[in-house]
């Protein structure tokens, strides 16, 4: 039996009155991809959809096999890429790893410059052409995938000089900017906002003026200040740049690689737990964007790979997806839907106006919410070095006086949710009437989430 009454107690307390400004919540979005060339599939695109994204963030691999021969194109695996993302609402951020035979003959991923410029231009502004005019489902063209490891981070291009991948970046947006002059190109996707080509490269742009609308870079590490800290970093590298300053994008980002995999991991709250306490800490920095990665897990096909891997780069490949898989998805590869996936649906339901909130202990962090007639708290209990189970007394203040339904929804190791419905199921519902003031509590062990929510128009006797 639960002993709640020798617990250590949190106090968090949620002004409703006091707006701190817009709540971009659809900032911190999702990522696709890199894998295999399947569309998402129906159940994982209308379970996505339902969170409503902006954004998008994928791979346009050479998997897809747009560009087969010299002046071919095939845009059918592509197309169906592209459609199924579309019918989730969201726009895309496209990472271009293509690495076409035709113009790449050796496989070698420290070959970034292609045996014939004017030709991978014409293949560049082919691909923008179909997806960001005919099909205007691509916004963002991001120009390479973490170039400084090369096909260690599932990318067949390798180059971390960034005088270097200045150039490929000069050489492949031109063209994306002929194409489409609305587009926002950036880059270099780095695996970590300190690691070259990242910061030569933004010296590089200042200094000739070169069309920078976003930089980018990667982070998977359990601890959210990590993430906050690579957004100070960022805004310091940018501090003295030509307005408009670049976006910041973390266009893939989760947890620290696991030791060891197994299915179980897949449906642990700690996973949860920690995507909401790094989405609360980008927010609270000032990040423009952030992609989790990703939205479904999948298998690897060996055999598209080669064309354009070395043997070690597949065997990679096989071990990360199909032996030893991270189960970071949102969804499983049989679409089984995973506890992350209901801190974004939580995120979507705090409100478009953001509440100021804070907690009296650093291990619990809020973010709170408000609209017209409701006001809500996303409560995360997660800290990578303590583990600290707790009675959570939420303070509600500012409110306006009357009946209210209280609803506390939590992910915790109960998979409190329908499978089939792609709903939380609540801990607790019920009616309350609520004066300025109101207070409520709730058990929230370490590792989990939960947010608690205030509605009016709750019946009157």
């Amino acid at each position: 039996m639960l002993d709640l009454v020798s617990l250590p107690r949190t106090e968090v307390v949620v002004n409703a009155h006091e707006s701190k400004g817009p709540l971009e919540w659809w900032r911190h979005s999702l990522g696709q991809g890199g894998i295999n060339s399947l569309p998402l599939p129906p159940r994982v695109r209308a379970g996505v959809a339902r969170l409503r994204p902006r954004l998008i963030r994928v791979f346009i691999q050479e998997h897809f096999d747009l560009y087969p021969d010299h002046g071919r194109f095939d845009w059918r695996k592509l197309d169906r890429f592209m459609d199924a993302l579309a019918e989730t609402g969201a726009k895309v951020v496209a990472a271009i790893t293509i690495k076409p035979p035709a113009l790449f003959p050796k496989v070698d991923h420290g070959i970034w410059e292609p045996a014939d410029v004017a030709e991978w231009q014409h293949v560049i502004h082919q691909l923008v052409r179909r997806y960001s005019v005919e099909k205007p489902v691509v916004t963002h063209w991001e120009v390479g995938n973490e170039t400084d490891i090369g096909e260690d981070g599932g990318s067949p291009y390798l180059i971390p000089d960034p005088r270097d991948y200045a150039r490929f970046y000069e050489v492949t947006t031109r063209p994306i900017l002929a194409a489409c002059s609305s587009a926002k190109v950036g880059g270099p996707a780095a695996c970590w906002v300190e690691n070259e080509p990242l910061p030569g490269f933004v010296s590089a742009c200042r200094a000739s003026g070169a069309r920078l609308d976003f930089i980018s870079w990667h982070l998977y590490h359990d601890d959210a200040g990590r993430h906050a800290a690579g957004v100070g970093i960022a805004q310091r590298l940018l501090s003295d740049f030509p307005p408009p300053r670049p976006e910041m994008m973390v266009t893939e980002w989760n947890k620290s690689f696991d030791p060891v995999s197994a299915e179980d991991l897949a449906f642990v709250p700690r996973r949860a737990a920690s995507v909401a306490a790094a989405v609360i800490a980008m927010l609270d920095a000032g990040l423009d964007w952030s992609f989790y990665y990703h939205i479904w897990d999948q298998v690897f096909y060996p055999d598209p790979f080669r064309p354009f891997f070395s043997g070690k780069g597949v065997r990679n490949m096989e071990v990360h997806w199909n032996e030893a898989p991270h189960r970071f998805g949102l969804f499983g590869v049989e679409g089984e839907v995973r506890p992350q996936y209901f801190v974004y649906q939580m995120l979507g339901r705090l409100g478009d106006e953001r509440a100021a909130a804070d907690s009296d202990h650093p291990s619990v962090r809020v973010l709170a919410g408000r609209a017209e007639r409701s006001a809500a708290a996303l409560i995360a209990n997660y800290q990578p070095q303590e583990r600290r189970d707790t009675v959570v007394t939420v303070r509600f203040a500012g409110l306006r006086p009357g009946p209210r339904l209280l609803t506390v929804h939590r992910i915790d190791s109960a998979r409190r949710w329908s499978p089939e419905d792609l709903e939380l199921i609540p801990v607790e519902r019920r009616e309350v009437y609520a004066s300025e003031e109101f207070r409520c509590s709730l058990y929230l062990p370490a590792d989990t989430v939960a947010m608690v929510r205030l509605d009016e128009g709750a019946g009157v006797e």
